[in-house]
């Protein structure tokens, strides 16, 4: 998932994390991310996820938006990008991963053993003359 940190405007400080694309950022209310600063428009950019290249930017054809300093209409971002749309500054991050538990696994793996040795054994026993 990617992370966008807002560095400055109005939610200074703020996260949002994309994790249904495409994901829709700017000022109307159907944004994904809404942002109310100066210079900011209804429809300013969508992200969209594109396997297994990464994640693509693609901005409102008459809005501004710069990527590390350039000025930019769309490309693909990157962990540590820095993405100014007017007043607004966003820091692009990877989100924090989730573990899934594998405590079931792990316990029907260690029975499935413990139960072959008892099965190996029974067989010994049972094979011996």
């Amino acid at each position: 998932m990617i992370q966008l940190q807002v560095i400055s405007g109005k939610q200074a400080g703020t996260i949002s994390v994309a994790r249904r694309f495409p994901f829709r950022v700017g000022r109307s209310a159907a944004a994904d991310l809404r942002l109310e600063d100066a210079g900011v428009w209804d429809q300013h950019a969508l992200l969209e996820l594109k396997r297994p290249e990464g994640v693509w930017i693609q901005v409102h054809e008459n809005a501004l938006a710069t990527l590390n300093g350039r000025r930019l209409q769309c490309s693909w971002l990157r962990p540590g990008d820095l993405l100014e749309m007017g007043a607004v500054k966003l820091r692009i991050s990877l989100s924090e991963t989730r573990q899934q538990s594998l405590k079931g696994r792990e316990f029907l793996t260690w029975l499935f053993l413990i139960l072959l040795c008892l099965g190996q054994v029974a067989l010994i026993y049972w094979l011996k003359p």
